[in-house]
């Protein structure tokens, strides 16, 4: 548009320009911080180990600042992340917090580790000997010991066990550790034998506090809680089993608006490659997000049987293939005045849950929470003021 030549753009407060940002934005993703403190405390309350907080891929998707920020005051103090450089964004909002990191110690990585204070989780013996050497040079610095009791990723092989404690001395060895194949599966056998390969390596390995659990792990039950518990998407209110049940409190609620309402008739046919054919006269709705957000392309259905959204307490089927931006939906029998232009279809909350939008699109809740997309516009809830800066 060009603007006559006595006319000037309009000015705007930031109030306004905000409020105007937020109503351009694709929808709403609403992360409820006071549920992370609950779901904490309720771990807590499951052990009598010590409960650290997994905070890897940007607090599992939800923000690695207002989530850590959250867990440090509900009394957590140590953290784990999977990188170096989330550890060391991690260490800029909690100076005193001890913060592991998974993916162990990278060649030529070692001065940032000292540097930020950050203990590598030394996975083999490589990484054993490049840490030893350093420490020899700068004195002793604290690492974990994550050996491999059947996961077969990353960890210290039993064959290298003799050859790590060897070295172990010219370091602190403050955690020794391993990880669950199949804790998700309780009744697996492979969970025993880990915990019994796991019993075996830290005897020959330096006496430190030990680590097993994460969430399905504590869930197992005491035996395999050790001396620190490592939960992730628990904290996030999220089932680790496949199974619906669970005693986690939800965090997120993801909202989306409806651009487009339209009926169509008995034959006609939506979306890409016309994967829905309208078996009666249809109302859809059209919803601005796609799989660019993070609502996966596996959740489109050709008769409407797999994933919905709910719109205003009413249940919509996902209808045709979902694409990069939008989705759309039968709203068919919902009540004429409910489905309007402008309004919100609730993708994840109370009727359709993170574990059932996983379920649906034959994934894992993990891989929800992590592809939640940019475009939406972020709130979070705090009683105590923790806020997203």
């Amino acid at each position: 548009m060009v603007l006559p030549s006595d006319s000037t753009p309009q000015e705007f407060g930031a109030e306004e320009m905000e409020s105007a940002r937020v109503a351009a934005s694709s929808g709403t993703l609403t992360i409820n911080l006071d549920a992370i403190t609950d779901n904490y405390r309720l771990i807590q309350s499951e052990t009598k180990a010590e409960v650290s907080a997994c905070v890897k891929a940007d607090g599992y998707g939800l923000g690695l600042v207002p989530v850590a920020r959250t867990l440090a005051h509900a009394g957590c103090s140590t953290f784990f992340v999977a990188t170096a450089l989330e550890g060391s964004e991690l260490r800029s909002v909690l100076p005193k917090a001890k913060i592991y990191v998974l993916n162990g110690l990278y060649e030529g990585t070692e001065q940032l580790f000292d540097a930020e204070d950050l203990r590598p989780c030394l996975s083999s013996l490589e990484e054993v000997r490049d840490w030893a050497a350093y420490c020899g040079q700068k004195g002793p610095l604290p690492a974990a010991l994550h050996g491999d009791t059947g996961i077969h990723r990353l960890g210290i092989q039993a064959h290298d066990l003799a050859a790590v404690a060897d070295l172990a001395p010219s370091f602190e060895t403050d955690l020794v550790m391993s990880h669950l194949a199949c804790a998700d599966n309780a009744d697996h056998p492979l969970n025993d034998e880990q915990q019994k390969s796991f019993d075996s390596l830290r005897t020959q390995l330096p006496d430190a506090p030990s680590s097993l659990a994460n969430t399905a792990g504590i869930l197992l039950g005491p035996r395999f809680h050790y001396d620190l518990v490592r939960p992730g998407i628990g904290l996030y209110g999220t089932n680790p089993f496949p199974n619906p049940g669970h005693p986690f409190h939800p965090v997120v609620t993801l909202t989306s608006r409806i651009m487009q309402v339209k009926s169509i008739e008995t034959g006609a046919q939506v979306g890409y490659g016309a994967t829905f054919t309208a078996q009666r006269p249809t109302r859809i709705a059209t919803i601005a997000s796609g799989y660019a957000d993070g609502y996966f392309r596996a959740l489109g259905s050709p008769d409407g049987s797999g994933a919905s959204v709910t719109i205003d307490g009413h249940p919509a089927p996902v209808i045709g293939r979902v694409s990069m931006d939008m989705i759309t939906v039968d709203v068919t029998d919902l009540p004429p005045d409910v489905p309007k232009r402008g309004c919100f279809a609730e993708l994840i909350g109370k009727s359709v849950t993170v574990g059932d939008l996983a379920r649906a699109a034959g994934t894992v809740g993990y891989e929800v929470l992590t592809r939640l997309g940019y475009r939406y516009h972020r709130t979070y809830t705090s009683s105590v003021g923790i806020s997203a800066d």
